[in-house]
């Protein structure tokens, strides 16, 4: 059952239960170059993945820039879900290469004729307010400590101006600070609810339902650390397990949870796998346990 948190991967596990068709359109990546994108368009709705156009993926680690980059090409995928006939948008937060609190997004929008009556859902895959995307994910994004402090002072000045211009200040906003701040500027000038992306995508899934009835679970993410806890997929995944006494184990591409964390979300066998060979091992070895 492929799980996502609000973050890449969102449209492939959703597009079953939520029966999305993939439509691919021309939008600006994080550094302002055009790319190819996809969403995916329901009955009425649309999954749009902010990683597909303004994610890590669309730069290398040499060309990482949290200053300049932009949420542009998210805004424009919005619009393009929007001329498209969605009514109901849902925006997959997570996985950003920006700081950049929305106003690349929130302009392209614009620009674009606004949102004609479609409502924004914003699924976020971080628990952290408006102006903590920047010392919590800035250096993930490349910023030095002298670029997280210019970031922190951008994303008050940007909540500032939310305020004036849209009467609504994303600062102290739960979720407000996913994907560099974009959850909370679409919050901001564009009505957005925010969610956390996780429960949202289990729930669509039935996953409480097929969990309880498997022998184990087994989850993955390519860090885990302090933010799994804190509304990633496998935290989520992990905790519901708990819960329910069902064992769960996780293959991750790096794990950084000491072990006061590790006890609480009770995973049975963490194993790290950074390549293709030791994802074949680590299966191996689930395989034998299970």
């Amino acid at each position: 059952m492929p799980v996502a948190d609000g973050g890449e991967g969102t449209v492939d596990a959703l597009s079953e239960p939520l029966g999305l068709e993939r439509i691919q359109t021309q939008a600006t990546d994080p550094l302002g170059r055009t790319v190819e994108a996809e969403f995916g368009v329901g009955d009425g709705l649309a999954v749009v993945e902010v990683a597909a156009a303004s994610g890590y993926s669309r730069v290398s680690d040499q060309e990482r820039d949290a200053i300049a980059a932009s949420s542009y090409g998210t805004g424009e995928l919005i619009a393009a879900a929007v001329n498209a006939g969605a009514r109901t948008i849902y925006v997959a937060a997570g996985g950003s290469a920006t700081t950049d609190g929305g106003t690349g997004a929130v302009s392209a929008i614009e620009s674009a004729g606004g949102l004609q009556e479609a409502k924004l859902t914003v699924l976020c895959d971080a628990r952290i307010t408006f102006t903590q995307a920047a010392p919590v994910f800035g250096p993930q994004k490349g910023a030095s400590p002298a670029q997280v402090e210019h970031l922190l002072g951008r994303l008050d000045s940007q909540a500032y101006e939310y305020s004036k211009t849209y009467g609504r200040d994303p600062r102290g906003v739960p979720l407000s600070g996913a994907a560099g701040g974009l959850a909370g500027g679409l919050w901001a000038a564009c009505n957005a609810e925010l969610q956390a992306g996780a429960p949202f995508v289990l729930g669509e899934l039935g996953f409480d339902t097929k969990m309880r009835a498997a022998y184990a679970v087994v989850t993955g993410e390519g860090r885990l650390d302090r933010q799994s806890l804190v509304g990633k997929a496998a935290g989520e995944v992990a905790t519901r397990a708990r819960q329910a006494g069902v064992p769960c184990h996780a293959v991750v591409g790096q794990n950084r949870l000491d072990a006061f964390d590790q006890r609480i979300l009770d995973l049975q066998l963490i194993l790290e796998a950074g390549t293709i060979e030791q994802l074949e091992l680590a299966g191996e070895q689930l395989s034998e346990l299970l």
